[in-house]
């Protein structure tokens, strides 16, 4: 009789793996939260705290779009369990070093080589844990591993209140450390290892432009994810900003905005993952949460003189709205084979992260020839269309047996 008990969603490969992604996203999220008191104590003006910290956060993410096919490609060729170890040391050694930075150079060269250490995380995560588990648990534990992961933010959020910011990263690069004790418990991939003896090209970064389908799906799978970073990339990072804008009744403060948004994203994740499940569908929950985003992006940015309360409960919504980022990574995973699925679940989260250096370009561009509010607008109904267009080119994967090749 077939085991049809919830029990493999808390084994140890899922609990590491939420884990990993808890401290992953403490350490992504905590520049954004301490972007204005960390600048201003490294002598940035008033005035230039917004272009500098975007600049900031364009570098990191163009570690993590780096990083993705780095951490990806090597997931493949050498197992996941190799990027799950390699990159946590990495983005914790960083991340303690950037508690001692003296100048914005400094800063900015260890958020790059943070962000290319970040970047290995999420995808060998949830590849172990797609692999690990059976197809009617896959949804369960990709989701229970997001939820766990998007609580970092709250976490960091509640640190930077309790103590300054540099301790912050200090903290976090700590939590990274100890995290690799907990991983020498945790076993490679059966499928991976199954593949590894066979004579089969694994981490070809190249097959995915070699043939037109998979190249297809692959933007598709990048692309679907461009509204999640557009909130926050712009959204929520420049709360503060958008508040004044609008009127807001009171100071707006980037950690909790970040926080509450953070908390949205959590409810999505599992309001996503459950329903995915119930419908037994991936594309019409991703397609119904880009829906709610829109409306919640209209209400965010054209709701004046609102109350500090009400504000933070418009970034929960967003956040709420954005919420498919597990449902997201899933898809990528389950899109191709055992050969190539490190190479690309690893690798579309920091690509569509990296999205965030064209995507504050342009708020930058258009807030240059409207203002924050208009500038915001624009760029997000650009992402908006993007995804769904994107959403043509992938296919479900609800049903999809994952123990499969990508043939050249």
């Amino acid at each position: 009789m077939p085991d049809k008990s919830f029990k493999p969603l808390f084994s140890i490969p899922v609990i590491v793996a939420a884990l990993g992604y808890f401290v992953d996203i403490y350490d992504l999220l905590l520049f954004s939260i301490v972007r204005k008191p960390s600048l201003s104590s490294l002598g940035v003006t008033e005035e230039n705290l917004l272009s500098q910290g975007e600049f900031l956060l364009q570098v990191q993410m163009a570690g993590l779009l780096i990083g993705g096919i780095i951490w990806g490609i090597m997931g493949d060729k050498k197992g996941r369990l190799s990027v799950l170890f390699g990159s946590i040391l990495l983005y914790s050694l960083s991340n303690l070093a950037n508690g001692f930075v003296v100048n914005t150079t400094q800063y900015a060269a260890l958020r790059f080589i943070a962000g290319i250490g970040l970047a290995g995380e999420l995808g060998a995560g949830i590849t172990l844990v797609s692999e690990s588990l059976p197809t009617r648990l896959r949804g369960y534990g990709t989701t229970l591993v997001a939820t766990v992961g998007l609580f970092g933010a709250v976490v960091a959020n509640f640190v930077v209140k309790l103590s300054d910011w540099r301790t912050a990263f200090f903290i976090g690069g700590g939590l990274g450390l100890l995290l690799l004790l907990a991983r020498v418990s945790v076993f490679e991939s059966g499928i991976f290892l199954k593949i590894k003896e066979q004579h089969v090209a694994r981490g070809n970064f190249l097959m995915l432009f070699s043939n037109t389908t998979r190249l297809k799906k692959f933007l598709g799978c990048i692309f679907i994810g461009t509204p999640i970073w557009y909130v926050i990339g712009v959204l929520i990072f420049a709360s503060p900003e958008i508040a004044q804008a609008l009127n807001v009744v009171g100071e707006i403060k980037s950690g909790d905005a970040v926080m509450w948004s953070y908390i949205g994203l959590a409810a999505g994740d599992i309001s996503s993952g459950l329903l995915s499940q119930y419908m037994k569908s991936r594309k019409k929950v991703v397609l119904i949460f880009i829906g709610i985003t829109l409306v919640f992006v209209i209400l965010y940015l054209f709701t004046p003189e609102v109350s500090i309360i009400q504000f933070y409960v418009e970034c929960f919504l967003l956040g709420f709205g954005a919420g498919y980022w597990a449902l997201f990574v899933t898809i990528a995973a389950e899109q191709f084979g055992t050969n190539l699925r490190s190479t690309v679940a690893t690798s579309v989260p920091n690509f569509i992260r990296g999205t965030v250096v064209p995507i504050t370009l342009l708020f930058q561009y258009f807030r240059g020839y409207t203002s924050v509010i208009y500038g915001a607008l624009w760029v997000g109904l650009l992402t908006i269309v993007i995804a769904l267009l994107a959403f043509t080119a992938i296919d479900e994967t609800f049903h999809h047996d994952l123990n499969f090749i990508e043939k050249d």
